[in-house]
C-alpha cells in the first residue's frame, strides 16, 4: 500500500516536506498496528485471567495510571509488534532529508523509548508519565509548546483531530473517512494512507472456512436413518450454526491468547490480529456477542446441545490457556473437540449411533492432528529453531510424532472394518451393505496421502483445510459419496 501524496490548493501554506517542520508520529494503530494500551491488559489477562477487576479499578484512577501499572507489570516483545511499513518507510524518507521526527504517543513512558529503538529515524519521543495521558488535547497542547513554528502530524483517530488543528501540515494513517475530511480541511496535506476494510480481516478471523468441520454435525443424522425427517434436518441445521457460530468466536479468544507465539510463528504471523489488520477491541467485542448468538441457537435444539457447546467451550478455553502447550495431550483435546460435533448432532437428530462411530473419531481426527504438529514441528527444525512457540514439542520430536499420527490413522481404519462388520451391516439401514467396503481401502488411501506430504513438507498447518481444496482429496471424498449412495439405494442387490 502507498501513500497518496496530495499539495494545498493554498500558496500561502507552508511547503510539503520541510525539513524545518518536524514530522511528528502517533504510534498506536499509526506506527505500529496495534494498541499498546489493548497489547498490555491482553497480555496481564493471559497470565492473570482473573486480573479482570485489578484492571477496572486501576481504569477507575485514569487511564495514564492504568497504563503504567500495565507497564510496569507487563514485559511485552516490542520486537514483533507488527510495523505500518508504509508510514515508517515515508519517515525514514523524510529523515534523510533532515527533517526531525518525534514519536508522540499516549502510551507509557516506561514502553515508548523501548518501541522507539525499533525505529532509527526517532529523534525524540514524548508519552504519558503515568500522571498525565498524553492523548488529545493534552498532547496538541504539548506539541505546539514544543514546535511554536509549527510541526506535521501523522495520525489516525478522531482523537487525534485537536493535534491536527494546531499542526501546519498533515499526515492521515488509515483513518475513517470522516476523521479523515475533518484531519485535511483546510490544511496541508503531506500524505494519506488508505484505510483497509475490516470485514475480510474479521472472517479471517472467523475462520468461515473451517466450518466444513461443523459438517460432522450431520453424520449422525444420516447413519441414524434420518435422511428423510424435516424435523431432524431443521434441528441438525441449528446445531450446525451454533457450533460454527461458537467455534469462531472460541478462533477469536484463541488468537488474544495466542498473539505473542502467533507472531514467531512463520505463517501465523500473518492471521489479522496478529498482523494488527484486526484491532483487539473488535475481538473483545465479538466475544459475548458470539456466545449468546451460539448458546441462544444451542437453546432452541434443547438442554443437551447446551450442555454440549457448554463442554466445548470449557475445553477450548483449557486449550488456548494450557493444554495445547502439552505434547501428545494437545492433539487428543483436538480430537475430543471434533468428536464433540459428533455428539452435537446425535443430540440433534435424536438418534442412537454405533459408539464404534465415536471411537473412530477419536482415532481419525487425532491422526490429522499430529499430522499439523508434525508439519510445524519440521518447519521450525528448518528454520533452525529448537521449539515451537507457544506448544511443548521440540524440534526432535518430528518421528515420534509421526510414528503417532500414522498408526493413530491405521487404527481408524481398522475400526471402520469393526463397525462394519459388527454394526453396520446388521443395521438394516442399507439396500446393499457390501458397497461399505469401499469406505476402509478409501479412507487408508486418504491417510496415506496425508501423511506421505507431511512427511514430504508438503502439507500446510491444517489437514482438513488442506484436504478441501486438494484435488485427490476431494476425488477420494466424492468416491465415498458414490460408495455410500450405492449402498444406501441398494444398487447391485
Amino acid at each position: 500500500m502507498s501513500a497518496r501524496v496530495r499539495r494545498s490548493a493554498e500558496p500561502s501554506e507552508a511547503a510539503v516536506s520541510s525539513p524545518d517542520t518536524p514530522l511528528v508520529l502517533d504510534l498506536d494503530h499509526s506506527l505500529i498496528r496495534c494498541d499498546v494500551l489493548h497489547e498490555s491488559a491482553i497480555a496481564f489477562l493471559r497470565a492473570n485471567p482473573l486480573g479482570v477487576f485489578q484492571l477496572a479499578r486501576w481504569l477507575m484512577q485514569g487511564k495514564a495510571v492504568l497504563k503504567r501499572r500495565l507497564a510496569e507489570r507487563v514485559p511485552l516483545d516490542f520486537e514483533s509488534l507488527p510495523v505500518n511499513e508504509d508510514l515508517a518507510a515515508f519517515a525514514a524518507a523524510e529523515k534523510a532529508k533532515g527533517r526531525t521526527v518525534v514519536l508522540a504517543t499516549a502510551s507509557d513512558a516506561f514502553l515508548a523509548p523501548a518501541i522507539s529503538r525499533r525505529f532509527p529515524f526517532i529523534d525524540k519521543v514524548i508519552a504519558s508519565d503515568g500522571v498525565t495521558n498524553m492523548k488529545g488535547q493534552t498532547k496538541a497542547d504539548k506539541l505546539a509548546e514544543l514546535f511554536p513554528d509549527g510541526f506535521c502530524y501523522a495520525g489516525d483517530s478522531a482523537a487525534d483531530l485537536p493535534v491536527w488543528r494546531k499542526a501546519k501540515s498533515v499526515v492521515v494513517v488509515e483513518a475513517r473517512k470522516s476523521v479523515e475530511r475533518e484531519a485535511t480541511r483546510d490544511r496541508t496535506v503531506e500524505a494519506t494512507f488508505p484505510r483497509q476494510g475490516i470485514t475480510r480481516a474479521f472472517i479471517k478471523s472467523a475462520r468461515v472456512h473451517q466450518w466444513a468441520k461443523n459438517a460432522l454435525v450431520f453424520v449422525p443424522l444420516v447413519l441414524g436413518g434420518q435422511l428423510a425427517n424435516p424435523q431432524a434436518w431443521t434441528l441438525s441445521l441449528i446445531a450446525f450454526a451454533a457450533i460454527s457460530v461458537l467455534a469462531s468466536t472460541t478462533y477469536f479468544l484463541n488468537d488474544l491468547f495466542d498473539l505473542p507465539d502467533d507472531r514467531r510463528h512463520w505463517s501465523k504471523r500473518l492471521r489479522p490480529l496478529a498482523s494488527g489488520r484486526m484491532p483487539i477491541l473488535h475481538a473483545v467485542a465479538a466475544l459475548p456477542i458470539g456466545f449468546a448468538v451460539s448458546f441462544g441457537l444451542a437453546a432452541l435444539v434443547g438442554p443437551g446441545a447446551v450442555a454440549i457447546l457448554a463442554v466445548y467451550l470449557a475445553l477450548t478455553v483449557g486449550y488456548s490457556m494450557s493444554l495445547k502447550r502439552q505434547p501428545i495431550l494437545d492433539a487428543f483435546t483436538l480430537a475430543v473437540l471434533f468428536t464433540l460435533r459428533l455428539g452435537l448432532g446425535i443430540v440433534a437428530a435424536q438418534v442412537v449411533v454405533s459408539p464404534w462411530l465415536l471411537i473412530f473419531s477419536m482415532f481419525l481426527f487425532s491422526s490429522l492432528s499430529f499430522a499439523k504438529r508434525h508439519t510445524e514441528v519440521e518447519r521450525m527444525a528448518t528454520l533452525g529453531e529448537q521449539k515451537v512457540a507457544g506448544r511443548g514439542y521440540l524440534s526432535t520430536d518430528g518421528p515420534l510424532i509421526m510414528a503417532m499420527g500414522v498408526s493413530s490413522g491405521l487404527s481408524a481404519v481398522t475400526i471402520m472394518v469393526l463397525y462394519l462388520i459388527n454394526d453396520a451391516f446388521k443395521a438394516g439401514l442399507y439396500g446393499n451393505s457390501v458397497w461399505l467396503w469401499a469406505f476402509p481401502p478409501i479412507l487408508f488411501l486418504w491417510i496415506g496421502r496425508i501423511w506421505l506430504l507431511c512427511q514430504r513438507g508438503e502439507l500446510n498447518d491444517d489437514p482438513v483445510a488442506f484436504a478441501v481444496r486438494d484435488r485427490i482429496s476431494l476425488m477420494l471424498g466424492g468416491a465415498m459419496a458414490v460408495a455410500f449412495l450405492a449402498a444406501w439405494f441398494g444398487i447391485g442387490s
